[in-house]
């Protein structure tokens, strides 16, 4: 990214103020959930520290939604590194500071949260049904099929890989069977699992390798798991994500500052779909996953 387009993604990233709620007002976008930008805390080594400083963004995402509190909503930071350290974190952010979920940048040092030593930190979110947002970040290690191609390991393919491959693994590990009110966002719609739902019950069917789970892998979709249209603004790719997981499973989310505002209302309001759905996707899901009524 050139100095100018950096400096000015900065600006965007810090600004709480002009910058974003004119944005907001030109696209008619009424409320936003802010979160921390990645990788957050996921990159921290330390974990003292990154418990801290989890902490630490919480509280100044909180000070900022007060100023306006009709237009912000908040996802908590959480340092992964240690469950208990994250439930507490996460119950502090809900419960006092009023947020309403988490979002974590994707695996803690390569660790997965399929591990059952995370179970004591779902058992806590499920207890207070708010969601998690799990968002990219870089696989670790990346893979050779990368070699030579940058290109490939970050958004344009390989975050979404990353992401849906750690979704697959919260499924096949039994964590949704473990905590069936869990509920997890992916964004990016859905990082392109909704359009593989049939080929996991027929392929799950016959390679299984041992793993049972409650339900087919697609009824997890819309049931657990939830996704926003954030950085995807194609009506092909929201019709089948509709058509695959339900109207209620589907929010519209921007993706702001790394998305155009502009370009992702416009593709909403003139998505192919009924003015009823329309509604469902643009505010009335997240009013009843997020509880933001």
């Amino acid at each position: 990214m050139d100095p100018a387009a950096q400096s000015k993604l900065s600006s965007q990233l810090r600004d709480f103020e002009d910058l974003r709620l004119g944005e907001m007002d030109r696209a008619g976008i009424d409320k936003v959930v802010l979160s921390q930008t990645g990788p957050s805390v996921q990159a921290e080594t330390n974990i003292d520290v990154a418990i801290r400083r989890a902490a630490e963004g919480n509280n100044y995402l909180a000070q900022q939604i007060q100023r306006h509190p009709a237009r912000y909503a908040g996802f908590a930071s959480l340092s992964m590194h240690s469950p208990k350290a994250a439930a507490s974190e996460l119950t502090r952010a809900v419960e006092v500071l009023g947020f309403k979920g988490a979002l974590v940048n994707g695996h803690t040092g390569g660790i997965y949260y399929d591990d059952p030593a995370y179970d004591a930190f779902w058992e806590q979110m499920q207890h207070l049904d708010v969601p998690l947002y799990l968002h990219p970040t870089d696989p670790s290690p990346v893979p050779k099929a990368y070699d030579g191609h940058p290109e490939l390991t970050g958004a344009v393919w390989g975050w979404g890989v990353e992401t849906a491959t750690h979704a697959l693994r919260l499924l096949f590990g039994g964590v949704f069977d473990r905590f069936p009110r869990l509920k997890i966002i992916l964004g990016h719609m859905g990082e392109g699992l909704p359009m593989l739902l049939w080929r996991f019950d027929s392929r799950f069917a016959v390679y299984s390798h041992g793993v049972r789970l409650a339900h087919k892998p697609s009824e997890y979709f819309g049931r657990n798991i939830f996704i926003t249209t954030s950085g995807v603004c194609s009506s092909a790719a929201l019709a089948c994500a509709l058509a695959e997981m339900g109207n209620e499973a589907v929010m519209f989310s921007v993706d702001y500052p790394y998305e155009s505002t502009a370009i992702a209302a416009d593709f909403i309001e003139s998505a192919p779909i009924t003015e009823d759905v329309r509604a469902q996707v643009c505010s009335r899901n997240a009013e009843r996953i997020l509880k933001l009524a």
